[in-house]
Formats: structure tokens, C-alpha cells, sequence
């Protein structure tokens, strides 16, 4: 499985995601032996949008 790390988190620690098959799966780049959360991709895309608006500062 690939992990991989957002081009915006620079040198930092940020969430790393990975593809398998349905799920979208999410962990801590600085614990990676940590719990992993597995996300629909439904929900992964939801997620996304979120941030983004968030980001952006427009309304949900």
C-alpha cells in the first residue's frame, strides 16, 4: 500500500492518506503505528469538500 503525504504539509507532519479498493484510509504521519481510519469514499469526498469550504471561507 502506497502512503501518501499532501504537497502542502511541507516538512511538517500531516495526514498521510492510502487507496484500498472502496476505502480511503487516513493516519498520522507522526504515529504511523497508530490507529488508521478507513473512510467510504463517499464520505472521503464530503470530507474534502468540508475542508475546502472551510479553507476558502465559504458557507457549507
Amino acid at each position: 500500500m502506497i502512503w501518501r503525504k499532501s504537497s502542502r504539509s511541507g516538512a511538517g507532519d500531516c495526514v498521510e492518506i492510502a487507496f484500498d479498493g472502496a476505502c480511503v484510509l487516513m493516519r498520522d504521519s507522526k504515529d504511523r503505528p497508530s490507529a488508521v481510519l478507513a473512510l467510504t469514499k463517499a464520505q472521503w469526498l464530503l470530507l474534502r469538500r468540508s475542508i475546502r469550504r472551510s479553507h476558502d471561507g465559504s458557507p457549507d
